[in-house]
């Protein structure tokens, strides 16, 4: 029950990682604000459901209003609301689709990181963590072709470390965990819809496996726990040795 004075909000908690990493939060005794569009469809282990809409201003501003009318004290952030790029050329990707990947994983993130970043910044201490990804800064994935996805991730790294030097000084700490491939439902669909890339995914880890849902959400966790204090800026890479290849 290490977190059992802590609240925590995360973004993009219906499903997959941020669902882990809410049942995990809520296992360590944390409260927990479980942030989406949508309520999620499995049991988040207590977390509190609010409504938001990440592309839009207003709303990200109303959810953490409405978390702080709900908590006891400062809430720590983990933004992880993202979406996936469809398989697409660069030459074929439209201006529409590059416009809605940046306006979730980018612009979503720094709304909700100004948001909550200014209160934490007010209590002069705080932890975010950001999920970004292998494909930002370390691998070019393949065979699927996702130049706006990638791009987006490694815009998360960049604003990771450049609010990290803003606002570590002022005792508010900003990381990144970036995963590798995770077994979740969104690759479970993947790897219905496209034949042979699970398989050539797996094979390019030097794990030979795929990664956990809770080993995502353990080191989120470090991340937001006092044994973190000296990360400020850091980019954890948990990707089963994929970008060795």
């Amino acid at each position: 029950m290490r977190f059992e004075d802590h609240s925590v909000a995360v973004t993009g908690a219906s499903g997959g990682i941020g669902l882990g990493i809410c049942r995990m939060l809520a296992q360590e005794g944390a409260t927990v604000f479980a942030l989406d569009r949508i309520p999620p469809a499995e049991d988040t282990g207590g977390a509190r459901y609010i409504n938001v809409e990440m592309t839009e201003e207003e709303s990200v501003i109303a959810a953490t209003e409405r978390v702080y009318s709900l908590a006891d004290g400062p809430v720590d952030l983990v933004n992880c609301a993202g979406v996936a790029q469809e398989d697409l050329p660069g030459e074929e990707t439209s201006a529409e689709v590059f416009d809605h990947v940046m306006s979730v994983n980018l612009r979503g993130l720094f709304l909700a990181s100004r948001e909550f970043g200014r209160r934490l910044l007010e209590h002069g201490h705080g932890r975010i963590v950001n999920i970004a990804s292998m494909s930002g800064n370390w691998v070019v994935n393949v065979p699927q072709r996702q130049a706006v996805y990638n791009t987006s991730k490694a815009a998360v790294v960049g604003l990771t470390r450049s609010l990290a030097a803003e606002w570590g000084p002022r005792g508010v700490t900003v990381n990144a965990v970036s995963p590798g491939y995770t077994q979740t439902p969104m690759l479970t669909r993947v790897g219905e819809q496209k034949e042979g890339w699970l398989e050539e995914w797996q094979r390019m880890n030097v794990v030979n496996r795929f990664g956990r849902v809770d080993e995502i959400a353990a080191a989120v966790l470090y991340l937001l726990g006092p044994e973190s204090a000296y990360c400020c800026g850091t980019e954890l890479l948990i990707d089963g040795g994929y970008s060795l290849r």
